[in-house]
């Protein structure tokens, strides 16, 4: 293939490449631009013109990227990447909407109760909130910006904590050690574990079982008995006087509660500013 040109190609035949080698088809590239298939296989095709190289190998299956191609993807991603986040930089407006996903309970205790005062220190920005049914969800969830709980470890995601989960012995003001404790099933340590660990005898009577912790509390905090409950979601219930700590021993955990987003999503400085300020409201509640 002959190089009919020198210098560089069009920024549009850049990006195409870049998203047709990132997805691993043209097809996903014309999805992603809302071009038809046709389109990108032309823009690539004039690349490869350009250059004098071919980029991808084209099979009845699909396409893959040649070794040129390979060699050259990362180098049009990254220049990609600079010349985003530089023209934000330098041009770019302060961003006016901070959208987070994430489980109901977990936004509910961990975000809604922390908007006062970062919403005062950002009177232009607007926070929107979307909330899933099950944390599975946030995979394919659209909103970038996630509440996850977990050990910190996502791939292809960077990730700040908020909290780490604590687990204590939680109880309405008039109940008393020795009413019926109420079982929360999941992956989070339960009675058993508490026991093993702290050497306490395993509580007997659990009359009530729930597979949520937003149940647990609400459970607890009306009377019908005794949780191993999440300090971090129960932060609102013990500040209210709706709940109190037993005096007993608590039970720390390797998970906790975190902010997410794209390893690749926070190139401009006053986007990431604005994330790291929210993470700061978010995890100044905690402390």
């Amino acid at each position: 293939m002959a190089k009919n040109k020198v210098g560089l190609p069009p920024l549009d035949w850049l990006r195409v490449f870049e998203a047709a080698g990132r997805l691993g088809g043209f097809s996903a590239a014309a999805r992603e631009f809302g071009l038809s298939q046709a389109a990108v296989s032309q823009r690539i095709g004039n690349l490869e013109t350009w250059l004098g190289r071919t980029l991808f190998v084209r099979e009845a299956r699909g396409v893959s990227l040649t070794i040129e191609g390979e060699s050259y993807l990362p180098l049009v991603q990254e220049s990609l990447i600079a010349l985003e986040r530089n023209t934000e930089d330098l041009f770019g407006k302060a961003p006016r909407e901070l959208r987070v996903a994430g489980m109901s309970s977990h936004l509910n205790a961990l975000v809604m109760k922390g908007m006062g005062g970062f919403l005062s220190d950002h009177p232009k920005v607007r926070v929107v909130t979307d909330s899933v049914a099950k944390r599975s969800a946030l995979d394919e969830e659209r909103t970038w910006l996630q509440i996850r709980y977990g050990r910190g470890s996502w791939p292809g995601r960077e990730a700040k904590l908020i909290a780490l989960e604590t687990l204590a012995v939680l109880a309405a003001p008039t109940v008393e050690w020795g009413a019926p404790v109420i079982d929360l099933r999941g992956e989070r340590p339960g009675w058993q574990e508490w026991a093993r660990r702290t050497g306490h005898p395993v509580p007997e009577g659990a009359r009530l079982s729930v597979d949520s912790m937003e149940h647990a509390l609400s459970c607890a905090a009306s009377g019908s008995g005794i949780i191993l409950g999440s300090l971090p979601l129960a932060r609102e219930d013990l500040n209210s006087g709706a709940l109190r700590k037993l005096d007993l021993p608590e039970l720390s955990t390797r998970d906790g509660y975190w902010l997410t987003w794209p390893d690749d999503r926070l190139h401009s400085k006053k986007q990431r500013k604005l994330v790291m300020d929210f993470h700061a409201a978010l995890s100044g509640l905690m402390s």
